[in-house]
């Protein structure tokens, strides 16, 4: 299966993984251009294909003070702003069934967030808009459950579909990677693994999500050394002041030496 916009491992003569990357939430369209500029600066020296990545809105929030959105169009023209500049797919979530006709007018990748794939209705709508699906891995689910979600994709008339781990709850404030779950999924679709959002600490006291940003490389190397076609990061020039998610995201800075070593583990274990 080679997907219009997220290509498959098996499509690339590198045999690369491909990159979703970007900020949590879309802030304002200089932040943004801001990280694309950058990143595609860097995936195309590595040879690495490269979805940029943005929420346009923010529906999960711990509290209702948290920051949600700049507004629905104006975040969605700015994402359409950054594909155009920098040529490059671009990648949003979405969280209601009428969310899916208005985002596929602007980006080229649909979303499903976790905690909502196996809502069938929203599946189904963003499968049926044509655009290529990236289905998130609920942390309440095995990896085997995930066909199912797939599946639903699949029978709308779409073949263009990932599935994207993000991690497994642990506990009540803490997340775990199985990477016995990837080659089980790669049986379904092509897999992307989520290295951020994997080390979030949800439902922290504060009501603000926690993170082990420290252990990004050491969660993103075992992801490639296990095959998986994609990785996805979020990254901010500024994480300590960005509006979501801050506390697992990548330093911008951090970005190239990152992914440097992680092209050259791929590249090695694809010698063997």
């Amino acid at each position: 299966m080679i997907l219009e916009k997220i290509p498959h491992i098996k499509h690339l003569q590198s045999n690369n993984f491909f990159l979703l990357a970007g900020p949590c939430a879309i802030e304002g369209e200089e932040m943004a251009l801001r990280i694309a500029e950058r990143i595609v600066k860097i995936t195309d020296t590595l040879a690495i294909p490269y979805v940029f990545k943005g929420s346009f809105k923010k529906a999960n929030r711990s509290r209702l003070d948290s920051f949600t959105g700049i507004g629905d169009e104006k975040a969605l023209k700015i994402l359409q702003k950054v594909s155009q500049t920098f040529q490059v797919p671009t990648i949003t979530d979405i969280h209601e069934v009428k969310d899916a006709q208005m985002a596929a007018q602007y980006v080229d990748i649909l979303q499903i967030p976790a905690f909502l794939v196996r809502q069938t209705d929203l599946v189904v709508a963003a499968a049926r808009t044509g655009k290529a699906v990236n289905l998130k891995k609920g942390q309440f689910m095995s990896p085997e459950s995930m066909k199912y979600a797939v599946q639903k994709v699949l029978e709308s008339g779409n073949e263009q579909v990932c599935i994207t781990d993000r991690g497994t709850m642990f506990g009540y404030q803490d997340m775990i990677v199985d990477f016995r779950g990837i080659p089980t999924m790669r049986a379904y679709a092509p897999v992307v693994l989520d290295i951020t959002h994997s080390l979030q600490q949800p439902n922290q006291s504060s009501g603000v999500t926690g993170g082990r940003p420290e252990m990004i490389e050491t969660i993103a190397r075992a992801g490639v050394v296990n095959h998986v076609d994609g990785i996805f990061i979020e990254t901010h020039f500024d994480p300590t002041h960005a509006k979501s998610d801050g506390a697992n995201m990548l330093h911008l800075d951090l970005l190239e030496g990152l992914l440097s070593r992680l092209v050259t583990i791929r590249k090695t274990i694809n010698a063997f």
